[in-house]
């Protein structure tokens, strides 16, 4: 029993001991940590190019189906649009919970982004006489 201790005593003195192994230098280890953090966000960036390309660009930049022609704010969060859509106007009322169809009309012939004010009287005139006629409707039934 005095022999196994003193061996265990004499095979765990430093003597016996690897010498210790001195680990990288801390500049060494700060480039490597920032070559890495560049290379994580050179992937990142590289995947969001590559899924704009091959997704998003070639639906969106050949291809539009749906144009606004005009758009009126008519409060804090509510908006009249004229939307072009397939030889069609539509308008809608926009609000921050839904979109509804307010109108379909068919596009005039000569419009286009340059002259649609020309050939259309200004979207808030018209806007203005349809609240002026609902009003005066919902006045007429009250009374």
């Amino acid at each position: 029993m005095k022999l196994k201790s003193t061996l265990c005593v004499l095979l765990a003195s430093p003597a016996w001991a690897a010498p210790p192994v001195e680990g990288p230098s801390p500049f060494w280890s700060m480039v490597q940590m920032v070559f890495g953090l560049l290379l994580v966000l050179g992937l990142i960036f590289a995947a969001a190019w590559l899924f704009r390309r091959f997704t998003m660009g070639s639906m969106l930049g050949r291809f539009q189906p749906a144009r606004v022609v005009s758009g009126v704010m008519v409060g804090p969060h509510e908006r009249v649009v004229i939307v072009e859509l397939g030889g069609e106007w539509l308008v809608l009322g926009v609000t921050s919970r839904s979109v509804n169809l307010l109108k379909t009309m068919d596009k005039p012939p000569q419009a286009d982004a340059a002259n649609v004010a020309a050939v259309t009287p200004p979207f808030a005139q018209w806007l203005a006489a349809a609240i002026e006629k609902s009003r005066k409707r919902q006045g007429g039934e009250g009374e």
